[in-house]
């Protein structure tokens, strides 16, 4: 039995970035410091490392399923709203708190002391909110 779907690219891609992410942020983001020899200032660096290239697979996706949806326009609003703010997640996370969270780490990498901040709680509540919205649209793209 074979199924057909209207939005095989985007099916694909929102189900990959849900890996990704699923992957790099709740699994290696703090496995990495349960390692033999790894201080937290090598941990941070291979953090930013990570999630530097993590950010630009995801934007990859996000404009793959944004292509498709242009491409066939034939989406349901109620399930592109769970791209869109999966959408301005990945925005805030871009221009707000990588760089933030990048900047602080390098102040700890350098053996600075820095204030306690919420940013990265932000981050991780960000993550599960957008694979929860992926999650959504991406279950919501088999349904005709």
């Amino acid at each position: 039995m074979s199924v057909k779907t209207k939005y095989p690219v985007a099916i694909v891609v929102t189900f990959l970035w849900i890996g990704f992410v699923s992957a790099i942020s709740f699994m290696e983001a703090w496995l990495k410091f349960q390692a033999n020899g790894i201080t937290l200032s090598l941990g941070l660096g291979i953090g930013q490392l990570v999630f530097g290239a993590l950010n630009k697979v995801e934007w990859i996706f996000a404009i793959a399923i944004l292509v498709q949806y242009l491409n066939s326009r034939k989406l349901l609003s109620f399930s592109l709203g769970f791209y869109y703010i999966s959408f301005s997640i990945l925005i805030l996370q871009t221009f707000w708190l990588l760089p933030d969270l990048d900047a602080r780490a390098e102040l700890i990498i350098q053996g600075q002391i820095v204030p306690s901040s919420y940013l990265y709680f932000y981050y991780i509540a960000l993550e599960v909110i957008k694979v929860i919205c992926l999650t959504i649209f991406g279950i919501r793209l088999f349904k005709k």
